[in-house]
């Protein structure tokens, strides 16, 4: 039995940004999330750039629209 924490679905708003804007996940499960946002990404059609980050001390991934 493992107590692993389960996180909410991840919603991307791709579509609501401009170019430069950027939003944070908090997530321990940074590598995950990022295939997701890729994948995300080319669905939409847009280009991101996306870093694990620490914010408020919370670890997470912040992505950006670059276009």
């Amino acid at each position: 039995m493992t107590n692993r924490i389960e996180e909410p679905e991840w919603i991307f708003p791709f579509e609501s940004m401009g170019v430069g804007d950027s939003f944070f996940i908090p997530t321990l499960r940074t590598t995950e999330l990022m295939y997701s946002l890729d994948s995300g990404a080319k669905r939409a059609k847009v280009k991101i750039k996306s870093y694990v980050v620490t914010h408020n001390d919370y670890i997470g991934v912040r992505t950006w629209r670059i276009s």
